[in-house]
């Protein structure tokens, strides 16, 4: 398979592409750095995703964690949860696998512009948001007012800490953040992350709002932002729910007449109010 050359970019067939880096955010989840053959971009939208796969290991879609404006290199933060992903966790720097894509419907950055950004990110949902929020930080110039607000179960989850710390140090970025459950070291705020959505001083019809998480999370996130009288045409949601093939064909992630791999990963939430119960 790696001495197949590909002239050019195939929906179905991957490309092998080097891993230039590991890093060990969790226990459970690792972050790469990954370069395409002869260093070309990915030409990725944030909250896209790519199709990720290792000959023998099998296939697995994974959310793309970097902004494409630090291209021509991209990041993937990989949870160990079954055959592929443990396998991935073994590989080192200089390692190979199979990229396809980017695949589905990303944040479109231009209703955004000129608007306040509230992000809400839970868990690993932090990881497809982190494309956006990078882009947002690099282009700073192009947004009003930005808060980001993070949620996990307990401090041993958190990711991206180096990034948050640079998150927190920023005098045009308001950050916050939560855990379910606090251990000795921890000297934040505890509880879900509604709690820290009533304080917000928002502007609510200038503020448009990014939310990733968890299933359990966004019919409560969604209640507390309805709360604080944010309009449904400002809310976009990412759900990578049960996405397999990621090109519409296996039917895998299919929620009633939508297909999350291409209808999404991003959705406008006014276009999915109906499948809040799937959601």
């Amino acid at each position: 398979m790696e001495n197949v050359v590909y002239e050019k970019k195939d929906l179905y067939y991957p490309v092998m592409s080097d891993i230039l880096s590991v890093e060990t955010l969790t226990a459970m989840e690792k972050r790469f750095q990954i370069a395409m053959p002869e260093n070309q971009p990915l030409n990725h939208k944030p909250g896209q995703f790519v199709e990720v796969s290792l000959f023998g290991f099998g296939e697995a879609p994974i959310s793309i964690c970097s902004s494409p404006t630090r291209s021509p290199n991209f990041e993937l933060t990989v949870r160990a949860t079954g055959r592929l992903t443990d396998k991935m966790h073994m590989l080192e720097a200089g390692s190979r696998l199979g990229i396809r894509g980017p695949f589905g419907h990303g944040f479109d950055v231009d209703v955004f512009k000129g608007k306040d950004v509230l992000f809400v990110a839970g868990g690993i949902g932090l990881a497809p948001l982190k494309s956006l929020i990078d882009y947002t930080l690099d282009k700073r110039e192009d947004f009003n007012k930005v808060k980001i607000i993070y949620g996990t179960k307990n401090p041993a989850e958190i990711l991206f800490p180096k990034a948050i710390e640079e998150w927190r140090q920023k005098d045009d970025v308001e950050f916050d953040m939560t855990v379910d459950r606090a251990d000795k070291s921890w000297k934040g705020n505890v509880g879900v992350i509604t709690t820290i959505i009533p304080p917000l001083q928002l502007d609510v019809e200038n503020t448009v709002v990014a939310v990733c998480g968890p299933p359990v999370m966004y019919r409560f996130v969604l209640m507390a932002l309805k709360a604080k009288r944010i309009p449904d045409d400002n809310i976009y949601i990412s759900l990578e729910r049960r996405m397999k093939c990621g090109v519409g064909k296996c039917g895998h992630c299919q929620i009633n007449d939508v297909y999350v791999c291409q209808d999404g990963p991003v959705f406008h939430y006014p276009h999915v109010k109906s499948l809040e119960e799937a959601i």
